[in-house]
């Protein structure tokens, strides 16, 4: 006879306290704390370069660019996450006074792993989405050129793009910045593949 392993449901404010103290992320599911994979290299390169042109296109302007250790509260899906890149228009707004927890991202960046794609397209777009500034997602795949950029239009439907070549050129509709393909992959090396 089997027996049924019970699952265990954690508060917000346990997992909190327990991601205070960790030595690696988890996200926080629906009372669930789920272990973040670790990034490969090539993860690396993609999201540290989108990081550091957008930071660098947007300074001096009214937007703060922050990658992946900045964590993101959605309160309809119960979720806190940490996305690769966020941009946030204005001033961050922090969940329950915590300056490590924000809740107002404009964009996402998700750099697309084996592990995470179908989870980052589907369920995680849509808990995204349910954030009232939110305005626009990229989604980056690390093994090959394709980027999908989803735009939210005025009439709150949301526009989806695909650029599939080094020459394209994303032109982002939250704020005023465009990068071609080819510099968002540079250095990166389809060949290799993840472990």
């Amino acid at each position: 006879m089997q027996t049924k392993t019970q699952q265990r449901y954690y508060t917000p404010e346990e997992y909190l306290g327990i991601e205070e103290v960790a030595e690696f992320k988890s996200e926080y599911r629906g009372g669930e704390i789920v272990p973040m994979t670790g990034a490969s290299l090539d993860h690396n390169r993609i999201a540290g370069k989108v990081y550091s042109t957008l930071t660098s296109a947007l300074s001096g302007q009214s937007y703060e660019v922050f990658i992946g250790d900045l964590r993101l509260w959605i309160p309809q899906a119960r979720l806190y996450t940490y996305p690769d890149v966020m941009v946030i228009a204005g001033k961050p707004v922090f969940y329950s006074d915590r300056t490590d927890t924000i809740t107002n991202p404009l964009m996402i960046c998700e750099v697309l792993s084996k592990s995470t794609m179908n989870y980052d397209k589907s369920e995680k777009f849509d808990y995204y989405r349910s954030l009232p500034e939110f305005r626009e997602y990229i989604t980056i795949d690390q093994y090959n050129f394709h980027v999908q950029q989803y735009a939210k239009t005025a009439d709150n439907k949301w526009l989806l793009t695909d650029y599939d070549s080094a020459e394209a050129v994303l032109s982002l509709d939250s704020v005023n910045f465009q990068i071609q393909l080819s510099e968002i992959y540079q250095r990166v090396n389809f060949n290799l593949s993840e472990p």
